[in-house]
């Protein structure tokens, strides 16, 4: 056997030999070096589960192999791409097998210091096993973001179900909860088209998310949320349900484009801007809708001040919808990119908010639930969204 395959193979089983041994794992304050290291050897686990280790290092060999045929810059793009992959991919194998390491050299210095009762360095090695038991947290977390686009900004997409004025009261609320949300993040957010309802809400709205892994976070949305509640439209106080569907979209680099939009294609419609928009609204036909023919995808904007400005915001949303069709044919399911707005109704509910007779907030993916509905649609989203990728993940390892 190689010598690189055999260290592999050794610090493999060293890591889950550690596991295997069944150290007591305490908590950081009370823990002994065996406690955190057996606490560190379990991160590195869950790192390699969700980052579907096995798949990965089989497709970093078969890119390998792609980037060493010849004729593989004939085609930059292709080449671009292939590149791309194996660079990222290379990098978190390396990532990971570095932590190994690092794990395994601070034992062996705090076994070689207990030897020779060097308690200098065996609380040093202490302290860096304790760094690294606070940083593997972190580590299990970026893991829960290792998709092809999770590191891309998106378009949060917001449509207000049946129900009239109710749904439609709902739908702004979630989509508020949203621009909290992304704002606590610190990503930064821009309203790209918002139809407003004729007495209150919207009965639809996309804003746009900047930020990195803004998509792998929020891609835990992509469903139906259902409101419980005392209708405040309701004058006889009876209790309703609403239902507002979530849809996202990432927005693909500069050069991860996978569809060619020809002008021919396109159908440029111009009209005057409605709701609120200061003194420049409803003076000019500065909206655009944009139709792509052969899809009949659609793209609105009507939030700039100007004609030009309006169109371009268009075709950046309209280039991430062909884009993610385009994905979603590929790979043959939809659902990992977006859900059908079309189904907005009893059944298709991923999350339900309830307001009366009791307070709760629930995830039916993940049966995860809290009492305080009121942080939630505030922003306070990201227990709900980590606890869905992680449980994705979880079954996605367990399918294979």
């Amino acid at each position: 056997m190689p010598k690189k395959q055999e260290q592999k193979l050794m610090l493999l089983k060293a890591v889950d030999g550690i596991v295997g041994s069944n150290w007591t794992i305490l908590e950081e304050g009370e823990g002994d070096w065996k406690s955190h290291a057996a606490a560190i050897a379990q991160s590195i686990q869950v790192i390699k589960k969700r980052l579907q280790w096995k798949k990965l290092m089989v497709r970093l060999d078969l890119l390998s192999a792609e980037l060493n045929k010849s004729d593989l810059w004939n085609d930059p793009v292709h080449a671009s791409k292939i590149s791309r992959e194996h660079g990222s991919l290379m990098g978190k194998m390396k990532e990971v097998k570095a932590f190994e390491q690092e794990l395994l050299e601070h034992i062996d210095m705090i076994k070689l210091a207990k030897e020779e009762n060097d308690s200098e360095l065996e609380s040093e090695s202490m302290e860096a096993l304790l760094r690294m038991r606070r940083d593997s947290k972190d580590k299990e977390l970026e893991a829960l973001l290792a998709g092809e686009h999770d590191s891309c900004s998106c378009y949060i997409e917001v449509q207000a179900g049946a129900g009239g004025t109710e749904s439609m009261d709902w739908a702004a609320m979630v989509m508020q909860m949203y621009k909290s949300w992304a704002q606590r993040r610190g990503y930064r957010v821009t309203i790209v088209d918002e139809m407003p309802g004729e007495i209150a809400g919207i009965k639809r709205a996309t804003i746009k998310v900047d930020g990195e892994y803004a998509f792998g976070y929020a891609k835990a949305e992509i469903g139906v949320h259902r409101l419980v509640r005392i209708s405040p439209f309701d004058s006889g106080k009876r209790r309703h349900t609403s239902f507002a569907a979530v849809a996202v979209i990432p927005i693909l680099g500069d050069g991860s484009t996978h569809v060619q939009i020809n002008e021919s294609d396109l159908r440029i419609e111009r009209f005057r801007s409605g709701g609120a928009g200061g003194q420049h609204a409803n003076t000019t036909d500065s909206a655009v809708r944009i139709v792509h023919i052969p899809t009949g995808i659609t793209a609105t904007c009507q939030n700039e001040r100007s004609q030009h400005q309006n169109k371009a915001s268009a075709m950046a949303v309209l280039q991430s919808r062909l884009d993610q069709l385009e994905m979603a044919r590929q790979a043959q399911m939809n659902s990992q990119h977006t859900q059908s707005l079309t189904e907005i109704s009893w059944g298709n509910q991923i999350r339900t908010y309830v307001l009366h007779p009791y307070r709760m907030v629930k995830d039916l993916r993940t049966n995860y639930e809290v009492s305080d509905p009121d942080s939630v649609l505030e922003g306070d989203l990201d227990s709900f969204i980590l606890s869905y990728l992680s449980a994705s993940l979880d079954n996605d390892e367990d399918e294979q």
